[in-house]
C-alpha cells in the first residue's frame, strides 16, 4: 500500500509524510531524493523543470513503487505529483486499490509564508507561480487543508484512511 502525499512546494509534503508515516507505522520516502543532480540544480537556480525533466524522475518513482508493491510494503511518498499525467505514470499497471494520493491544498500566502522560513532546501521559492499553474487538482484524492497545526493534517488523513481500507485503526502509533 502505498499513500502519496501530494501538492505543490511548501505545502508541507514531506513534514506532513513523515508524521503521516510515523503514526502508521509505516516507512517513509521523499521523491525530491529521486531527482538527478541537474534537475536539484535546476529547481536551485529557479528554473521549472519541463515534463522532459521530470521523465526519468517518475520513472524511477514508478519502479520504485512497484517493487515497494511487490514487496507487500507499506509506504508514505511525499511527492508534488503536480499533474494527471504524473499520477498516471506513477501508478501505470498497479492496483489502484492499493494507492492513495492525499493532496496538501491551501492558499499561496500561507504557502509563501512557509517557504519564506524554510531553510535549507534546493527548491527555490520562487518556482511557486510556476507550481501552482502547473497544478492539476486530482478529482480521486483526499483533499486536505493545510490551514491546520500537523497532528491536525495527520489526524484528519487518518480519518478518512481508515475506513477506506488504506489503513487499519489497530496500526496507529499512539503519540
Amino acid at each position: 500500500m502505498v499513500v502519496i502525499v501530494m501538492g505543490v512546494t511548501g505545502s508541507g509534503k514531506t513534514t506532513v509524510g513523515h508524521a503521516l508515516a510515523q503514526s502508521m507505522g509505516w516507512e517513509f520516502a521523499d521523491a525530491d531524493d529521486f531527482h538527478s543532480a541537474e534537475n536539484r540544480a535546476k529547481m536551485q537556480a529557479g528554473v521549472a523543470l519541463t515534463d522532459a525533466d521530470r521523465a526519468p524522475w517518475l520513472d524511477a518513482l514508478h519502479t520504485q513503487m512497484r517493487a515497494w508493491s511487490a514487496m507487500s510494503k507499506h509506504v508514505v511518498l511525499a511527492c508534488s505529483a503536480l499533474k494527471q499525467q504524473y499520477r498516471e505514470r506513477l501508478t501505470e499497471g498497479m492496483d489502484a486499490a492499493k494507492i492513495r494520493f492525499v493532496w496538501l491544498d491551501g492558499p499561496a500566502d500561507l504557502i509563501e509564508q512557509r517557504l519564506g522560513q524554510r531553510e535549507g532546501h534546493y527548491m527555490n521559492p520562487a518556482l511557486l507561480p510556476s507550481q501552482i499553474a502547473a497544478l492539476e487538482p486530482p478529482a480521486d484524492a483526499l483533499r486536505v487543508s493545510i490551514a491546520q497545526d500537523v497532528p491536525e493534517i495527520v489526524q484528519a488523513i487518518c480519518a478518512q484512511l481508515v475506513p477506506e481500507g488504506y489503513a487499519e485503526e489497530k496500526s496507529f502509533r499512539k503519540r
